[in-house]
């Protein structure tokens, strides 16, 4: 997993030579030693002066200046119009913001996507070396690989490799009639996944890459469902040092963006955790994040979900009509609690995207079987049982698969992420309250002792009570410790009645 430097702050000027004066001027640099990426820049500048983007060098200078960190291949654009069959509407499969998509077979018989960038659409110049250096410098099975591109006169065009099964939008949202809506394990499948995406942009990267753009139109898929996170023109390097956040000009998609992000032009890791708890909405509820043709006050999907999350009674009605009530209703609760986690209003209070991958991991290879019988379906209304699958490795955090239904809501799901960290909290304590109690004695028994002779009858009454007292103060522990978890649990089930 390769790390990279930071662009200079002047050389992403020039990447940006048409953007605002104000748009991403304050990064610094901060290179990693240990990058196998170090030549970002110089990168974008040579990609820039091969294909006519840019200033030109010296026309003796030879072309194929060795860019080891750039494994793109250069297409014509004569090849790419012969390998979509000059753009024919049969080989259109989407259209974005940034250009239309169109499947093609290369001379090599190998199927691509080749995206041809709209010049008046949102993605220029700019995003469009970001797009290509990004994915030529980062690598991960949920990331789309990047085959090449062409930058031929004013024409901009990137090759992917041809996802089978499309956008996660597709399979997801307006679905037709008599078409089969994603199953549970499918759609928890996808999350972990994409979740994954994130996270080695995130905390892998060096300086972490932020997204920005995270959205279900974004996750394309291949065979099997696997996801892939696509379009990386609006990726941003994250912050560095002892910097918290980098200001930038807002971008990305109405509906996913975070509001201290909207509001404020501050972006963080953290901004991609709020867009990941939109799409992950999304999947649970069968919902667009914005949605006009629904009514007013439901148009909003973050909008209309966050009250909800406040009523145990209504948690069923967030799950997808399209699902039929084929899901764990445990499953749909913590998947639940992890969303109501990634959408906080404040980026502090979000979860890192290393514990959404945790917590996804463990629920995606939970093997959920609508048609079995034991997923206690009659005592549960609509829910259902999760049972661990012979590969499922888990969380690493512990959730209480025995406890009450009624528990489950996502506030008891989070405190239940910390159960056992309080257990151990209280049993420490209690240890140190007896521990404490025995040395006060001790001590007040060596001051009484010291005026009187060792062999004095009241010193040998002492002595003989002594082990009584030291078992009555650790019984005392033990009940004090009891108290304590006894009046946690009373307490979090107050909040659920609540």
């Amino acid at each position: 997993m390769g790390c990279f430097s930071c662009f200079e702050s002047k050389e992403e000027e020039r990447l940006n030579q048409s953007a605002t004066d104000n748009d991403d001027r304050k990064d610094t640099a901060h290179p990693s030693h240990n990058s196998n990426i170090s030549k970002l820049s110089s990168g974008a500048d040579r990609l820039k002066t091969r294909n006519n983007v840019g200033p030109r060098r010296d026309p003796s200078a030879p072309r194929d200046l060795p860019d080891a960190n750039i494994s793109a291949q250069t297409f014509t654009f004569r090849e790419l119009a012969a390998a979509t069959r000059n753009f024919r509407e049969e080989c259109f499969i989407g259209e974005g913001g940034f250009g239309r998509v169109y499947k093609g077979q290369l001379d090599s018989g190998q199927v691509v996507a080749v995206k041809q960038l709209d010049r008046n659409g949102l993605q220029g110049n700019r995003e469009f070396l970001v797009e290509v250096l990004m994915l030529s410098l980062l690598h991960h099975v949920n990331l789309v690989n990047l085959i090449g591109y062409c930058a031929d006169g004013e024409q901009r065009l990137l090759v992917y490799e041809y996802m089978s099964l499309g956008s996660l939008e597709d399979h997801l949202l307006d679905l037709p009639p008599d078409r089969e809506p994603l199953d549970w394990n499918t759609r928890m499948k996808i999350a972990a996944g994409a979740a994954k995406g994130l996270e080695y942009l995130h905390d892998k990267a060096n300086p972490p890459v932020i997204y920005r753009d995270f959205k279900s139109s974004n996750i394309l898929l291949d065979e099997g469902y696997h996801p892939k996170l696509s379009d990386f023109g609006l990726a941003k390097l994250g912050p560095t040092g002892d910097k918290s956040h980098v200001s930038t000009r807002v971008m990305g998609t109405y509906g996913y963006c975070a509001p201290e992000y909207a509001m404020t032009g501050q972006l963080t890791v953290k901004s991609d955790v709020y867009s990941f708890g939109v799409v992950f909405l999304e999947l649970i509820t069968g919902r667009r994040a914005i949605d006009s043709t629904r009514p007013h006050g439901e148009q909003n999907l973050v909008a209309w979900a966050r009250p909800l999350f406040n009523d145990r009674r209504k948690f069923l009605k967030l799950a997808d009509p399209g699902l039929q009530g084929r899901f764990p209703t445990r499953g749909l609760y913590q998947a639940l609690a992890v969303a109501s986690m990634c959408i906080q209003e404040s980026g502090a209070a979000r979860p890192l995207i290393g514990d959404v991958v945790t917590a996804l991991s463990y629920l995606a290879n939970q093997a959920y079987d609508p048609i079995s019988k034991d997923d206690r379906r009659s005592r549960d209304d609509n829910g259902g049982k999760i049972g661990r699958s012979e590969d499922g490795v888990g969380s690493g955090r512990k959730w209480d698969l025995e406890g009450s239904e009624k528990e489950d809501s996502p506030r008891e799901t989070a405190r239940m992420l910390n159960k056992d960290l309080d257990r151990e909290r209280a049993v420490a304590e209690a240890k140190l309250w007896g521990e404490n109690l025995r040395v006060k004695k001790r001590q007040t028994l060596d001051l009484e002792g010291g005026s009187e002779k060792d062999d004095s009858p009241k010193e040998t009454t002492k002595i003989l009570n002594r082990d009584a007292e030291r078992e009555r103060a650790v019984a005392e522990a033990k009940m004090w410790g009891e108290n304590w978890r006894e009046k946690r649990r009373q307490s979090a089930q107050g909040g659920n009645d609540g």
